[in-house]
């Protein structure tokens, strides 16, 4: 686990952890009271649904691992749901928190946005190496203007090394987010920072530069980013309910605060486990799942590239395991083990806590050990 000074600056920062006048409505919480299953019921929602037995997983320990969580050992962990083998075999939720609650997945949505790339690119709306210069209109009226900034290309957004003076890990960086949320104009924020190093070469976790993204995606398709996604993403997922964190002009933003149904947010890692498909249908193109997956650079310490993190476990016999994995403040993961054709995902509400990095712990602890 990370040290817990630098997690605790991690979620204070740099995945929408403040408590800016510009964050959405909390979530609803329903109040509903906990419920643990490993036979998940059938919702029409594109998940088909097993037994933990059907598909190699111990049943008993499965279960145990989502009774730890009711029982109160992991507190403010809202939601689990395990899927394996393509079938939902698993799911908790706690908290008053139910299927149908919305949750806001805070920096776990960048991976979503992500996606959107991958499928505009595959589109040919834009090269992952195309300079960003090329792709924004009236781009050399920012301030600061430089050839090294120029230089900054869509793979340096979404790896997190575009050069530009911005990190949400210090408060006192010129692009820090909750800095950017205070601006009428988010992206022209970002877009007018100055340089510190050259594009790729250093990286510097910054939810700016994927609201750079979002509205890269935005202007070349023509669309709001919502409606691009609604289309050619979440659509084609069965994804139907959902809540956009919003720029002041009204437009939606991809660096933080997508609300989702847990069931729905572990679609995406479905998505990439069987290599862009979802139920046989092509979504995202397999070549960019395939590089999504590769560490480009390392952030505190663990993998990063294409907005998705990368870590590695031991499973239950004591064998490394490979993990890229979508993270979010509060305790929101979409994880993926493509040797063990495994997805888990949790939600959460330990916002800004150590305690965000629990799910490190279930999956390592308690759920891999139901792997047989």
């Amino acid at each position: 686990m990370r040290h817990v000074l630098f997690v605790l600056a991690v979620l204070l920062a740099a995945c929408g952890g403040g408590g800016h006048s510009s964050d959405p409505p909390r979530d609803v919480n329903p109040g509903l009271p906990p419920v643990v299953s490993t036979a998940p019921p059938d919702r029409s929602d594109g998940w088909m649904t097993s037994t933990p037995e059907a598909e190699d997983l111990d049943e008993a320990k499965l279960r145990q691992a989502l009774e730890t969580i009711r029982g109160g050992k992991y507190p403010r962990v809202d939601a689990v749901i395990v899927a394996r083998h393509g079938r939902l075999v698993a799911e908790g939720y706690f908290n008053g928190f139910g299927p149908d609650a919305l949750h806001d997945l805070r920096s776990a949505g960048k991976s979503f946005i992500s996606a959107l790339a991958g499928i505009a690119v595959g589109q040919g709306l834009f090269a992952v190496d195309d300079p960003i210069a090329q792709l924004i209109p009236q781009f050399d009226q920012h301030a600061n203007m430089s050839d090294r900034k120029r230089a900054i290309t869509v793979r340096h957004l979404l790896n997190m090394s575009s050069g530009l003076d911005c990190s949400d890990w210090t408060t006192s960086s010129p692009g820090w987010e909750e800095r950017m949320y205070t601006q009428k104009d988010w992206v022209g924020f970002i877009l007018d920072l100055p340089m510190v190093f050259g594009p790729g070469t250093i990286p510097s976790y910054c939810t700016g530069g994927v609201v750079v993204l979002g509205h890269i995606i935005a202007v070349r398709s023509g669309r709001n980013l919502d409606d691009y996604a609604d289309t050619w993403l979440l659509g084609p997922l069965g994804i139907n309910q959902v809540i956009w964190r919003r720029q002041p002009d009204g437009q939606a933003t991809g660096g933080t605060g997508m609300r989702l149904r847990p069931r729905d947010a572990a679609k995406l890692g479905q998505l990439y486990l069987d290599g862009g498909l979802w139920n046989g249908v092509r979504v995202v193109p397999e070549a960019w799942v395939i590089e999504s997956q590769l560490r480009a650079t390392t952030l505190g310490g663990d993998g990063y590239g294409f907005l998705w993190w990368k870590r590695s476990f031991l499973d239950s016999h004591g064998r490394t395991v490979d993990a890229f994995f979508a993270s979010g403040n509060g305790g929101n993961f979409v994880f993926v083990l493509p040797a063990l054709e495994l997805v888990v995902t949790f939600t959460g509400s330990n916002y800004n806590s150590d305690l965000s990095d629990q799910p490190f712990d279930i999956l390592a602890n308690d759920i891999l050990s139901a792997v047989k």
